[in-house]
């Protein structure tokens, strides 16, 4: 048989054979095959989820270091803005649905609005202090937060391989911290540390408290992709900007700290892009769900530090010590024996409000399962 005739379709087949022509030789094909289309359909959105969580990382560090920004509940108020003005002109278009603000549905997610604002803020405030690298390895530490919560919250349970990841985990973040810890460090750079990793400790924390507590509003409201993108982004803009005019210094002479009078429109600019790249992530999440599996996303998510890691190196001249490239492997190898094993865990017959689910938090107001 040849290949042509391997790649008929069995309503063509069944033509030929009533018509007696069964040995009659089809011209190959020069059209992509339906299993070549569905691998194109499904690697052009797992690209652009990609890109658009390395353009936001890099574009949060660029703002929050490259020029000792300090205005980070701004910055954030921005970024939710520019959100919600994507997702009004591509409801506008018809590209996606999301529900009308209802009063009722806010006051019961206004607890998960809150947690996230506190979760985006200590990434921003982590990022100011830590490397990339370093940042993205001690995220991972969030995975085991979520996963035993949800051992208690839900009922889940934790297998072996598991606690494989989980050691892993726990051993690459100790390889990113050991240069730091080992190192005898002038004290102002000592505590330049402590105060990064107490953000990044204090970022884990908050990040699975609002993935858990999200997770079961999700289940109340009945919420899907776009909604809780939508009320995330649009309850966070006044929480946020007033926190700003609190806790944030709106003097002249600030201002003029931030933004610069010489590249005050590449960082605006950037600011703004950081809220385009923030509603990528949320579009291309929910496009990624739908084109392809929640197991194959979740290997994504994982392959995806890696070149978020990575692009710390390049881009902002971090060091690559043994150190950092041990712990960015080791960690990468975590991911992926997670990623594995939470796919195994789904096949089993799991509470389906609580298990199968996992975000990576990253700093956009959006959410992004793995």
């Amino acid at each position: 048989m040849t290949l042509a005739e391997m790649d008929r379709n069995p309503v063509e087949e069944v033509k030929l054979f009533v018509n007696g022509e069964m040995d009659k030789k089809v011209p190959q094909q020069s059209q992509p095959t339906p299993s070549e289309q569905s691998y194109i359909k499904s690697m052009l959105p797992v690209a652009c989820y990609c890109s658009a969580s390395v353009l936001m990382t890099i574009t949060n560090k660029y703002v929050l270091s490259g020029y000792d920004f300090n205005m980070n509940f701004f910055l954030l108020t921005v970024q939710a803005a520019v959100c919600v003005l994507f997702l009004n002109v591509f409801k506008t278009f018809k590209l996606i649905t999301y529900r009308n603000v209802d009063y009722d549905i806010a006051r019961k997610w206004i607890t998960v609005v809150i947690l996230l604002i506190s979760m985006i803020y200590s990434a921003t405030k982590s990022l100011q202090f830590l490397s990339i690298p370093v940042y993205t390895i001690f995220k991972n530490l969030t995975i085991i937060l979520i996963a035993y919560g949800e051992l208690l919250w839900c009922g889940g349970s934790v297998t072996r391989l598991m606690l494989v990841s989980f050691v892993l985990m726990v051993v690459s973040s100790i390889i990113a911290a050991w240069p730091d810890i080992g190192n005898t460090m002038e004290s102002v750079e000592l505590s330049v540390g402590v105060i990064g990793y107490g953000w990044m400790l204090f970022n884990c924390l908050c990040s699975a408290a609002f993935v858990l507590t999200m997770r079961k509003r999700i289940t109340i409201t009945k919420f899907k992709d776009f909604d809780t993108v939508y009320y995330n982004n649009l309850m966070s803009v006044p929480l946020l900007m007033t926190m700003s005019l609190i806790v944030e210094d709106w003097s002249v002479e600030n201002l003029e700290r931030n933004f610069p009078k010489e590249v005050r429109t590449t960082i605006i600019s950037a600011i703004v892009f950081s809220g385009a790249s923030a509603f990528a992530i949320s579009f291309t999440t929910a496009w990624c769900l739908r084109t392809t599996s929640s197991t194959t996303y979740s290997m994504v998510g994982a392959l995806n530090k890696l070149p978020i890691a990575a692009s710390g190196m390049v881009f902002f001249g971090d060091k690559v010590t043994f150190a950092n490239a041990s712990a960015i492997l080791v960690g990468f190898t975590a991911g992926i024996i997670y990623s594995y094993a939470k796919a195994q865990q789904q096949y089993k017959d799991i509470d389906e409000n609580c298990a199968g689910f996992l975000y990576v938090i990253c700093i956009p107001l959006t959410q992004k399962m793995v």
